[in-house]
């Protein structure tokens, strides 16, 4: 008979935090864009150079001219349009033009994959659909349009990171996607020191993105924290605008989903009464932004 295994010492919180920094530190999260740490430089400053930051946009040409397209959409919510990198910068203020720059170098920071092409294109619709929900009849004042696309864009941002970093991620992904009862990240956990959320708001939290899109990214499969059951542990509860931001989002995808019948999973079955509860939507309300959703996901980036 084999003698049995001795049991494992439950680790302290400490030990628990020191250990996940380790894991993190090995995992190489992309490091902040030296024009993100830039701008948060000079929003130190009394009086910020922005002219000077508005040149060093100019050199790029793909961010500039992403940039003025942004800012021209309806997320940003400018009442006229912008031409130049400066005026870019004068009608957003520094706080939003670091978040909607943070969204277009985040594809940048990780190699070109074929493997990841579809990720990106429907983190981008899911973007989209969010900042587009946030503006509807029904949802709006629930959260600020450019928080709701900026959240979209990032919320799985931690994705790409693990895929870089364990070769068996892929499967632990198709694993996650088609569990019906565990939770998302139960079942990488089961198979990885971490998680995607994880990740994700410690890239966001480097990247300068506000408190409460970090938040919400790393509670964004814990359906249980917002709607119908914000019966949280103390400590644990998320903000309104976290849990706003988590609702519109995982709608968003369900949208895409129902447009497309691409990115399935089976998240929307398990979120699909806490989201309605927490904005406040009933079955009508939702086969409504089913039909008016439909030119926001045709939309070509």
């Amino acid at each position: 008979m084999a003698e049995p295994r001795p049991e494992q010492p439950e680790l302290n919180e400490e030990e628990l935090s020191q250990r996940l920094a380790a894991t993190l530190r090995d995992i190489h999260i992309p490091p902040c864009p030296a024009i993100l740490t830039r701008i948060q430089n000079e929003m130190q400053r009394d009086e910020p150079d922005l002219r000077a930051l508005a040149e060093v946009i100019r050199a790029d040409v793909a961010l500039a001219a992403g940039l003025i397209a942004l800012c021209n959409s309806p997320y940003f919510g400018l009442r006229q349009p912008v031409r130049s990198p400066e005026g870019a910068l004068i009608m957003l203020g520094l706080t939003k033009a670091s978040r909607a720059i943070a969204g277009l170098v985040l594809k940048e920071a990780f190699p070109p994959s074929p493997a990841m092409e579809r990720f990106w294109d429907a983190s981008g619709t899911i973007a989209r659909l969010s900042g587009w929900l946030s503006q509807s009849a029904s949802l709006s004042g629930r959260a600020r349009p450019d928080d709701a696309y900026t959240f979209g864009l990032f919320r799985d941002s931690g994705i790409p990171v693990l895929w870089q970093k364990f070769p068996q991620y892929p499967q632990v992904l198709r694993r996650a996607n088609a569990e019906a009862v565990l939770g998302f990240t139960q079942v990488e956990d089961q198979s990885l020191p971490t998680n995607h959320t994880v990740v994700g708001s410690m890239l966001a939290q480097s990247w300068w993105l506000p408190p409460e899109v970090c938040q919400a990214i790393r509670h964004h499969h814990a359906f249980h924290l917002i709607g119908a059951a914000p019966a949280a542990p103390p400590g644990a509860a998320l903000d309104s605008g976290a849990r706003a931001l988590v609702a519109i989002a995982q709608l968003a995808e369900h949208l895409l989903q129902q447009h497309t019948g691409l990115s399935l999973t089976c998240e929307w079955d398990k979120a699909r009464l806490d989201v309605l509860t927490e904005l406040k939507l009933d079955e009508a309300s939702l086969r409504q932004l089913y039909t008016e959703s439909g030119p926001v996901v045709a939309i070509k980036a």
